[in-house]
């Protein structure tokens, strides 16, 4: 969820920097979302010697649902919020409701990753694989 997180920000903090649109703001931020979060998790498994080849599918299979939570959840806050989308990077505007829907979509994501975890899918498939 971390990656996510990152991608999320700066693809808002892109977006309104460079005074995109709400959709186009939204498509980079859950595009940047999706390649940090398969990124992070892709990281320690490269490092552990698998091939990309063999990297893709776990990380698909680790964080395409708690991504997709994460980004539907916040997104959705921060379209429906009066004014969000529309506030610059300097103002509590466009901190506040980002945070807030991390705030509201991080125990749905949770729990989804928990879900999975115990029944050896999600992160239970990229430990199986650390280096320790």
């Amino acid at each position: 969820m971390t990656g996510c997180l990152i991608g999320e920000i700066l693809g808002l903090v892109i977006s309104t920097a460079l005074g995109w649109g709400d959709l186009a703001s939204i498509a980079l931020a859950v595009g940047l979302a999706f390649v940090f979060g398969y990124l992070l998790t892709s990281l320690p498994l490269y490092r552990a010697g698998m091939t990309i080849g063999a990297i893709v599918p776990i990380a698909l299979a680790t964080d395409t649902v708690s991504i997709s939570i994460m980004e539907a959840i916040d997104n959705g806050f921060m379209a429906l919020y009066p004014g969000a989308m529309d506030a610059y990077l300097d103002e509590l505007l466009f901190w506040g409701p980002m945070l807030g829907g991390f705030a509201i979509a991080f125990p749905f994501a949770f729990a989804a990753n928990r879900w999975l975890i115990a029944r050896g899918k999600g992160h239970a498939l990229v430990h199986a694989h650390h280096a320790h």
